[in-house]
């Protein structure tokens, strides 16, 4: 059952006219960047989540005592969330790093989710980034995506922004738009619809996280150390108790700006998913015989994918010969993208 939200003002779809161009392009240049005690509370971890820059700066840390992680003080309906991300390097099988939104704590039936995770690796390969959405509790129906990236992101700070309105959530990385999600009729309440915080979590993931739990964490890496900057609460703070607004950004349509994503902005997200998409659920003939009805299927990711793991992706037999793996690629590649 699809819970009904009492109407929380006009608040709820407006956004300062000024920034829709800036929100749209996944920039978020100009937006204001909330200080740690501004935005924020402590999750877990005691001191394993450490302050800096005057609380500009946090570091999360996981060691074989316990991971860390923090949460944000409001619960947001719709807005623009992002941070600059800095993660482990070395030996990082197993390690878990997630920075995203949820109501699992207050929803625990029917939660929804908006989800970037951030997987580890063994020595000498990069770290995976995956993307995923639930609704309405509708975890069995994951909507996992997975890619590589162009950069190494153990390297150097990059920026990682969540965008969600009524109608559309858009992943950004590096301005980059690679995932854009589209509310449908047929998904009913499947969408994330509900009030929701921010999460920043680094944790033991060895189970699942690295080639199906095959590479654990190793704690003679640790601590593994996930350093997060420029962190941006921009929309529509919720009271967790009435459900009605409390502060809204903005005097402009949050719906204006899914819009104006660019053709340029476009052709790099298709760019960026032809070359860098490694498993997409849309396309995963053996979970779903039918694509489930939100998807919107590309031939030329759909190809790609079949080459990539033909048994997932295409129905084949899968080859047993060397897989060639690219080398790490420059910064400068994403202007390809």
């Amino acid at each position: 059952m699809v819970m009904k939200l009492p109407y929380l003002g006009s608040c709820l779809f407006l956004v300062f006219f000024s920034l829709v161009s800036i929100v749209a392009s996944g920039s978020g240049k100009g937006l204001p960047i909330l200080s740690f005690d501004e935005g924020y509370n402590q999750l877990f971890g005691d001191d394993n989540l450490v302050i800096h820059r005057d609380g500009k700066a946090v570091h999360l840390s996981l060691n074989e005592r316990t991971g860390s992680g923090f949460v944000s003080q409001d619960l947001y309906l719709h807005g623009y969330f992002s941070a600059s991300i800095k993660l482990p390097a070395d030996y990082t099988a197993g390690v878990v790093v997630a920075f995203y939104m949820s109501n699992g704590d207050m929803f625990e039936k029917n939660h929804d989710e908006i989800d970037f995770e951030f997987l580890g690796n063994i020595r000498g390969k990069n770290w995976r980034i995956q993307t995923n959405i639930y609704g309405n509790g509708s975890t069995s129906a994951g909507r996992e995506e997975r890619y590589d990236l162009w950069f190494d992101p153990a390297d150097d700070f990059h920026h990682y922004t969540i965008l969600w309105t009524a109608s559309h959530i858009i992943f950004y990385v590096d301005n980059i738009p690679i995932r854009e999600f589209k509310r449908t009729a047929e998904m009913g309440g499947d969408f994330p619809s509900k009030p929701m915080s921010l999460y920043a979590t680094i944790w033991d993931g060895s189970d699942w996280a690295t080639n199906g739990g095959k590479y654990r964490v190793n704690y003679k890496y640790a601590p593994y150390v996930a350093e997060f900057s420029d962190l941006v609460l921009h929309g529509c703070a919720v009271d967790p108790i009435e459900f009605s607004s409390k502060r809204c950004d903005g005097t402009q349509s949050w719906e204006q700006l899914t819009t104006s994503i660019t053709p340029s902005q476009r052709s790099k997200m298709d760019s960026f998913r032809r070359k860098h998409m490694t498993y997409s659920y849309c396309y995963d003939q053996t979970r779903y015989k039918v694509a489930p009805p939100e998807c919107v299927i590309n031939p030329r990711e759909a190809e790609r994918l079949k080459k990539f793991d033909p048994v997932t992706f295409g129905g084949g037999r899968r080859h047993h010969g060397k897989r060639h793996h690219h080398m790490r690629a420059s910064r400068s590649e994403a202007d390809s993208i």
